[in-house]
């Protein structure tokens, strides 16, 4: 250590500031690779050309003619390339006719196939039609805006005070103005008139 003390205090400031910022980098770049560890093996694992990513706050929206069909809001997803299918969470949207919301709907889960325009909503779903009638279902199917929607597994359809069905499976019309429902079914009709 005979140089060191040879050295003036201008040198020996020199080195000790090089050698304090080639610490950090050094630091810097052993620590970005520990954190980006299993990141880089995941890519390394899956399609080169294949990118998925996490999103918090998906919108996605069809419209033709600057007409809507109908958007979904997930609270958080996920998007995969290469099968083209959002996966969302805490879902909310709508479905428009002559644009105007028809159809209302919740969901704890739901997916949207973009090569095949295919949304399916799953767990918890909950749906008001624009007339009031109200849909729960285990999982209902959207195929696009000329093909009804179906809504199967412990399917309970009420429309305001009158009338309460259950079913296996419901379809509704493209137009949203009429529902078929079909499977083990039960329909209960109630008068709310008072009698005098």
């Amino acid at each position: 250590m005979n140089w060191w003390s040879n050295l003036n205090k201008k040198k020996k400031a020199y080195i000790a500031a090089f050698a304090a910022i080639a610490s950090i980098m050094i630091w810097a770049f052993v620590s970005a690779g520990v954190i980006t560890h299993d990141f880089n093996r995941s890519q390394l694992s899956v399609d080169k050309d294949r990118q998925e990513a996490l999103i918090n706050g998906i919108i996605l929206t069809e419209t033709k003619n600057a007409q809507k069909y109908w958007e979904i809001y997930g609270e958080t997803g996920s998007y995969d390339s290469n099968n083209e299918v959002a996966l969302m969470d805490n879902v909310i949207g709508n479905f428009y006719k002559d644009n105007k919301v028809a159809m209302s709907f919740q969901s704890s889960k739901g997916t949207y196939n973009a090569a095949k325009k295919i949304i399916i909503l799953y767990a918890d779903t909950f749906v008001v039609l624009e007339d009031g009638t109200t849909l729960k279902a285990d999982r209902l199917r959207y195929a696009g805006n000329d093909k009804p929607i179906i809504a199967t597994g412990n399917v309970q359809i009420t429309r305001d005070e009158n009338f309460l069905a259950t079913s296996d499976e419901v379809e509704i019309s493209p137009e949203f103005n009429s529902f078929k429902i079909s499977g083990n079914t039960t329909s209960k009709m109630y008068d709310t008139k008072e009698n005098k």
